[in-house]
């Protein structure tokens, strides 16, 4: 993408009331105004209050949103270039359930207040395979820990990916750990029994995956106390 495309599009998010873009000062300090406060003062309602992290262009969150009007979705990226498709997708449908906010998931205990979020997408994250890139996979255990933080008691997390390594990684963390696995899918299109929100729609990145015949896999766990 063109860095007059990227502008344009930076400048077209500052438009829309379901993108917030705070800066990195304002996060750290706790300056950020929705933290505690989505439901009452963004949403307007006491719906569950769904994350998808790594959000990309948005797809899955809005996806997410159509499909389950009763509930609130924030997508988070720090690329907002990326997920100004999927911004400016719900605000011309008229979607009032998803938000967007280009942050660093490192700083999303800054963002949302303890157990004020009902559950957790990751959805085709980077797997960081080599070993001194651990500290950057999403399901590492310091990862845990701060979901569990901002997570409600019955919190629980969705992990979609087409690495085998990071299903097979994560599993393994999770029972290593005592996590409670609630369902695992090693190709959710050709097993039966996958749940309804995670084969009814796809991201553009997963439809080229399923056309070279890759598996996706998922898994659904709580972190435990």
């Amino acid at each position: 993408m063109g860095s007059k495309n990227k502008l344009k599009r930076f400048k077209e998010n500052e438009t829309f009331n379901n993108v917030f873009q705070p800066t990195r000062e304002e996060v750290v300090g706790n300056l950020f105004p929705l933290r505690g406060k989505w439901n009452n003062d963004f949403f307007k309602n006491d719906n569950p209050l769904v994350l998808e992290l790594g959000c990309g262009k948005g797809e899955y969150s809005v996806g997410l949103a159509e499909r389950y009007p009763n509930k609130n979705f924030v997508g988070i990226d720090i690329k907002g270039a990326r997920f100004w498709r999927g911004a400016k997708t719900a605000v011309e449908t008229g979607l009032h359930n998803v938000a967007f906010i280009r942050t660093q998931i490192e700083l999303i205990n800054h963002i949302f207040a303890e157990n004020e979020v009902d559950e957790i997408w990751i959805t085709f994250p980077d797997p960081q395979i080599k070993y001194k890139r651990t500290k950057h996979r999403m399901t590492n255990s310091e990862f845990l820990q701060l979901y569990k933080k901002i997570l409600k008691k019955d919190g629980v997390v969705n992990l979609k990916t087409d690495s085998e390594f990071m299903h097979g990684y994560t599993l393994g963390l999770l029972h290593g750990e005592g996590h409670e696995v609630l369902y695992a899918n090693h190709n959710v299109y050709v097993n039966e029994g996958s749940p309804e929100e995670v084969t009814a729609f796809q991201t553009f990145y997963e439809k080229q995956y399923l056309e070279i015949n890759k598996a996706i896999t998922y898994i659904r766990f709580k972190i435990k106390d």
